[in-house]
């Protein structure tokens, strides 16, 4: 039983990376919720258990989609915890520009973090080109939507970059490297940094605990 109150119960909403989906947080669901807060996990398009195929979605907008109608749906008054991981960091930057008056903080677990002075596009083409085959080749055929997003405007300071960010390092990932992590904090004005200690690139997976105590400690210092 929690004995959280409700001013510290939180709403966070999970985003998966490329390639996986909303089952990739089966651990970490039920750990935030056994302590108390709401969870809510997505599907993105062509992913996990939702029905289109990748041929099937043009645009970074469209795959985000199953994610901007839950923040839609959401009560006028409600704020949420974004957690976005690998490519999920661009779709909760996406959510924080488009709702950012519904977003206390958005989480980036070792997932890509856009700027507001370069093109959505810019941290993916600067990963190492063995990282982007590996993170293509992951588990259901995806996209990083390179070509869609270098046309996109870039990220607003009112929108996206009004809101807190914090970034979850997890030291032995090989898909997005601790180097790259570390250039992505520098450049992208992270407010709050934690570090899973031997945590591949699914720290969900592999060290849920870890992870949901860092999750619920970051979401505990914004109302």
């Amino acid at each position: 039983m929690s004995t959280n109150s409700t001013d510290s119960i939180k709403h966070f909403i999970l985003v998966h990376g490329a390639c996986h989906g909303a089952w990739c947080w089966y651990k970490i669901k039920p750990l935030l919720e056994a302590s108390g807060h709401k969870v809510t996990v997505v599907d993105l398009a062509a992913s996990g258990t939702n029905l289109k195929k990748i041929e099937d979605v043009e645009t970074f907008s469209q795959y985000s989609e199953p994610l901007l109608e839950v923040m839609e749906s959401l009560p006028p008054k409600e704020k949420v915890v974004l957690v976005g991981h690998s490519l999920g960091g661009l779709n909760i930057a996406l959510a924080m520009e488009k709702f950012p008056t519904k977003v206390q903080v958005g989480v980036f677990l070792t997932a890509f973090v856009p700027d507001t002075q370069h093109k959505p596009s810019y941290v993916i083409e600067k990963v190492d080109a063995s990282d982007f085959e590996l993170i293509k080749c992951l588990i259901r055929p995806s996209s990083l939507f390179i070509e869609d997003l270098s046309q996109e405007k870039n990220f607003s300071k009112e929108g996206y970059g009004s809101i807190s960010r914090a970034f979850v390092v997890c030291t032995e990932d090989l898909t997005i490297s601790l180097e790259y992590q570390q250039l992505m904090i520098q450049n992208s004005g992270i407010n709050d940094v934690m570090e899973i200690n031997g945590a591949d690139h699914m720290a969900m997976l592999c060290k849920p605990q870890e992870l949901s105590d860092c999750l619920q400690q970051i979401a505990a210092k914004y109302k």
